[in-house]
């Protein structure tokens, strides 16, 4: 099991606990809560400096798509990780868990 070395003194290890942690930082641009609160991050995979993410948009084509791809892979890349995302589309009950969460946490952009 590798490390990724922030600097010349310290070591990091990554593993699933410790990324969703990093994560749990990025919030939505226009919802006050967290990609992984509102179930938009679904999967993560780490296999060494590897991190494979899956995310969900409520529907395709979503034109944040791109914004959010970016919000989850630039904090990780500080750590010198090999970021990946692949997208999907929220199954009907993740979609209305998420319209529940930004009418209680809409902020707008």
């Amino acid at each position: 099991f590798k490390g990724t070395c922030i600097d010349n003194r310290e070591m990091i290890y990554m593993n699933e606990k410790k990324v969703r942690k990093i994560l749990a930082e990025v919030k939505h641009p226009a919802i006050d809560c967290s990609l992984i609160d509102l179930g938009i991050v679904k999967d993560i995979s780490v296999e060494n400096e590897k991190v494979t993410i899956t995310i969900a948009f409520p529907f395709p084509n979503i034109p944040i798509g791109d914004q959010l791809v970016r919000s989850v892979q630039e904090p990780l890349e500080k750590f010198g990780l090999d970021v990946k995302v692949k997208t999907t589309v929220m199954n009907q009950e993740e979609v209305e868990n998420l319209l529940k969460k930004e009418k209680e946490n809409w902020r707008g952009m």
